[in-house]
């Protein structure tokens, strides 16, 4: 059984910081790479990181210097660094993988970014 549990969410003043955690069992991460999605109240869910096998890594434009996508092989765990946050970055934060065409989502995390 395949199971992602996202922590690290919390509120914090722009300008701070935050380190998200994605914590996988039942599926190996370093095989299907590793996805990090956010939504904001009224609005879809957008693609934030994302990180390969391999270890490549992408960002949305909007986070691209303020946010870092890694992974523990090891811990089978993801992690998202979030620098210099905005009040814009609000939302509720989620991991997601995939395997044989099926994806597989955390419960979500909620990040809060105060003015």
């Amino acid at each position: 059984q395949v199971q992602l549990v996202e922590s690290g969410g919390g509120l914090v003043q722009a300008g701070g910081s935050l380190r998200l955690s994605c914590a996988a069992s039942g599926i190996q991460f370093s095989l299907n790479g590793m996805n990090w999605y956010r939504q904001a109240p009224g609005n879809q869910r957008e693609l934030v990181a994302a990180i390969t096998g391999g270890g490549t890594t992408n960002y949305v434009d909007s986070v691209k210097g303020r946010f870092t996508i890694s992974g523990d092989f090891e811990k089978n765990t993801a992690y998202l660094q979030m620098h210099s946050l905005k009040p814009e970055d609000t939302g509720v934060y989620y991991c997601q993988t995939s395997r044989n065409w099926k994806d597989y989502w955390g419960q979500g995390t909620q990040v809060t970014v105060s003015s």
